[in-house]
């Protein structure tokens, strides 16, 4: 037989078996877990942080892995927006665009309060990529989408908007509000469930109490309300929320949640942000679908600091054990529920050295010859987890001490100096359980996420 034709034969049986595996829909609700920058090295060093070198987080128990390639449209290292919306959309996105098929990113322009609320998109940029999420909405399912970062940051706004530019920010709430100007007539009635931060992109101008508001003047939380949403502005606000309605909790007025670890106690957690979620969505009878962020992952790694990095992946961890349980008990056996687990891109952080196990992975490095603090060629002390690039790379190293490295806010070493850390083009995990699981596993494109999903989905 010739090669063309034994070519054609093994495709021909690639095809049927892969429309075999997605002919039936498996989910009747998918929760997706974005944990932004959570690369292998960080989830390894986030066990360690919890469990020691022989534990595991979560969602490494789930049955099903894959590793996930995150080059973006126009670059190898990929930055949030795209691949983000690449998991939403299933299509190859540029740098900075938030869901939308060839657009180039043009930043927002400044209005006269000096905010950068003026859009420059321009009418035949690129077009809107219909996303999970909407597509979901289209079919009669709840949809949530909830972060630690503001609500119009680019993983959550890849869900429900489409812009040019991810620093678009006040154009991302206006398509987010239902009913007015700029509205996405894709989310029909609107998004069921929406929490983050970031509540002056929602909010109107004012010089001296809300500086950085809306320049147009529009107060989006009474307009969520009018349409009929319960609105909260912290915790106890989400916890009385009542199941029926719609629901938009905003937990931080000017910027991002705080960081798990000092996190002040009028702010959920995510854990309580993913029950609350769940409760409210589950009320459909077509079922769901949720996205759930934990964005300050991160910050904490564009700023070095290693500590809340890894506080914050094993916050998500939490997070991901608790939407299982919930899960659980509301479909036995995760019978109609599929729940992936997931990064958008890696980072720098890597492990230094040959430190003892046991040691603590924020510590120094300590030999697991003698337990004695190991030298660098200079006889400086060393921590095992270091960056590839950043702010912290001093001019001459000198001895860093346990003390000093086990601090919350201490920043670990860089070896290129940059002004901020930068996302690494390294694959990334992908952790799956439940009704449709089986079919993520080897290396993947990232784009192909997406389509599983909507195979589950039976879409």
């Amino acid at each position: 037989m010739k090669p063309n034709r034994l070519l054609a034969l093994a495709l021909a049986a690639s095809f049927a078996a892969s429309a075999s595996a997605h002919a039936a829909p498996a989910a009747k609700n998918i929760i997706f877990f974005l944990g932004d920058g959570m690369g292998p090295t960080t989830i390894t060093a986030a066990r360690i942080y919890k469990y020691k070198e022989e534990g595991l987080l979560n969602f490494e128990k789930f049955e099903r892995t894959a590793r996930l390639k995150t080059y973006s449209n126009d670059a190898m290292t990929t930055d949030s927006a795209p691949s983000m919306g690449t998991y939403m959309t299933g299509i190859k996105i540029n740098n900075d665009v938030i869901s939308m098929a060839d657009a180039k990113p043009v930043p927002p322009a400044k209005d006269a309060n000096g905010n950068p609320t003026v859009d420059q998109c321009g009418a035949d940029n690129g077009r809107a990529a219909t996303t999970i999420l909407e597509l979901a909405k289209a079919h009669g399912k709840a949809v949530g989408s909830i972060t630690t970062t503001e609500l119009t940051h680019a993983t959550p706004a890849s869900t429900f908007s489409h812009v040019c530019d991810r620093d678009a920010v006040y154009q991302i709430a206006a398509q987010v509000v239902p009913g007015g100007a700029g509205y996405n007539t894709a989310l029909m009635d609107g998004v069921d469930v929406l929490m983050g931060g970031g509540r002056h992109h929602f909010s109107p101008y004012d010089t001296t109490g809300n500086p950085e508001g809306r320049a147009d003047g529009r107060d989006m939380m009474a307009e969520f309300a009018a349409r009929g949403y319960t609105v909260a502005l912290d915790r106890n606000g989400m916890l009385a929320a009542p199941a029926g309605r719609k629901f938009v909790g905003i937990y931080a007025k000017d910027t991002h949640l705080d960081y798990d670890l000092t996190r002040r106690p009028e702010q959920p957690s995510l854990s309580e942000m993913t029950r609350k979620a769940i409760d409210l969505l589950s009320q459909d009878k077509d079922g769901f679908f949720l996205m759930v962020e934990g964005g300050k992952i991160d910050h904490a790694l564009h700023g070095t600091n290693a500590k809340n990095a890894l506080h914050d992946t094993v916050a998500m961890d939490d997070a991901v054990q608790a939407a299982v349980d919930k899960m659980r008990a509301l479909d036995p056996g995760l019978a109609n529920t599929l729940i992936v687990v997931t990064a958008d891109h890696d980072h720098t952080l890597t492990f230094n050295g040959y430190a003892k196990r046991g040691n603590p992975i924020l510590d120094i490095v300590r030999s697991y010859h003698d337990g004695q603090p190991a030298r660098d060629a200079d006889g400086k002390t060393y921590t095992t987890l270091v960056f590839g690039n950043g702010p912290n790379r001093k001019e001459r190293r000198v001895d860093v001490t346990s003390e000093q490295v086990l601090a919350d806010a201490y920043q670990q070493e860089t070896g290129l100096k940059t002004t901020s850390e930068s996302h690494g083009g390294g694959d990334v995990k992908l952790f799956a359980t439940g009704a449709g699981s089986k079919v993520f596993k080897g290396t993947m494109e990232n784009t192909q996420v997406f389509h599983l999903m909507k195979a589950a989905f039976g879409f």
